[in-house]
């Protein structure tokens, strides 16, 4: 096993993990329970980490990272829903306020 990634937050690890997933790679969530040692612990100790099963994966994992972090970095566009008109980020598939899907 081999640390891949130190996420900033138990989500954003699991969300990580589950594109991993979908590629067909193998990998775990460690850490999972740190954030109740913070005070006791450093912090940056408690952050969840993923761990990837096999070294094999790597070069596929870092490119999902990659789109993964690309996908972090919030976009200034955004769509208007066909239904309510309302305005909705660029990256939601449906409408937040009506749930009408985005096209």
């Amino acid at each position: 096993m081999r640390r891949l990634y130190m996420a900033a937050n138990l989500p954003e690890a699991y969300l990580l993990l589950h594109m991993l997933q979908a590629e067909g790679i193998e990998a775990r969530v460690f850490n999972e329970n740190a954030q109740g040692g913070v005070g006791e612990l450093p912090f940056t100790h408690t952050y969840p980490e993923i761990w990837l099963e096999r070294e094999c994966d790597s070069r596929v994992a870092y490119a999902v990272i990659q789109r993964f972090e690309e996908s972090l970095k919030g976009s200034d566009a955004s769509k208007r829903c066909p239904h309510c008109d309302e305005e909705n980020p660029d990256s939601f598939e449906v409408c937040w306020n009506c749930g009408t899907p985005l096209n």
